[in-house]
């Protein structure tokens, strides 16, 4: 998912002072040596790049057609029934913006390149997503994307989905930024039974995570731990979210090389 705009932090500045090179751009920056949004290389290779990623993302949409295929058959039918996905880094793969962003010394994180991809990019979508949403849609399943993408590019937004031939994609099923996602569920709440969600960060889920610390996001995952996998599918997403700035633990043994 795309952060919405309020929690959204520019790290810029801190990974500069870890570098303290030029950032204008990229063969500048090779002059010098790597610039400071270099260090999202290793995420980026991993989420567009590794098949272990894409071996994740057709898991998850397999285990939600199971998932989905349970609360048809509880419910007794389809009817009435719903589902809720979230966009970026869930259905669509934004990666070639991000790494563009990456070799032009640009961090990504600022968001203030998305409203041009929104516009004129072209996302991939996501292994699976495309025969689960077609499945959610032949078994009568009401699909609302629910999504941070910017209101005024509901247009584009509507014409990507068009475009890579989503299911169920109307001004009334496409939900972006303004009111907060929770918000946006409630309204989905009010007229259909929402039986399962899918997004790549946990405020995709529940507005307890939108307003939570890295801790407090820990507690709150094992205090949901039944949802994960059942009704709540979570999706890889390597390249940005509210751990990018976390503390990494280190083994304090003294470095030994053999």
């Amino acid at each position: 998912m795309k952060m919405p705009f309020t929690p959204r932090l520019c790290t810029l500045a801190a990974l500069a002072s870890l570098t303290a090179l030029p950032l204008t751009s990229h063969a500048d920056s090779n002059d010098a040596g790597m610039c400071a949004q270099e260090a999202y290389a290793m995420g980026l290779r991993y989420q567009q790049q590794s098949a272990e990623a894409a071996a994740l993302q057709r898991q998850g949409f397999a285990l939600a057609t199971y998932r989905l295929e349970d609360q048809i058959e509880a419910h007794g039918s389809s009817d009435g029934l719903a589902i809720i996905t979230d966009l970026d880094e869930t259905v669509l793969d934004n990666s070639a913006l991000l790494v563009r962003d990456m070799q032009a010394c640009h961090d990504y994180t600022a968001w203030d390149t998305w409203e041009h991809w929104e516009r004129e990019g072209e996302p991939r979508l996501m292994p699976g997503a495309k025969a689960f949403l077609d499945y959610a849609d032949e078994q009568g399943v009401a699909i609302f994307y629910v999504s941070d993408r910017y209101q005024e590019n509901e247009a584009d937004t509507i014409a990507t989905l068009n475009a890579l031939a989503l299911p169920q994609v109307s001004e009334q099923s496409v939900m972006l930024l303004g009111p907060a996602k929770e918000e946006r569920r409630a309204e989905v709440v009010e007229s259909h039974t929402l039986v399962m969600q899918l997004g790549d960060s946990l405020h995709d889920f529940a507005a307890d995570f939108a307003g939570a610390d890295l801790a407090q996001q820990h507690d709150l995952v094992n205090d949901n731990a039944e949802r994960f996998g059942k009704d709540w599918i979570v999706f890889p997403n390597a390249t940005y979210g509210a751990w990018s700035e976390a503390e990494l633990d280190a083994w304090e043994a003294p470095f030994e090389g053999e």
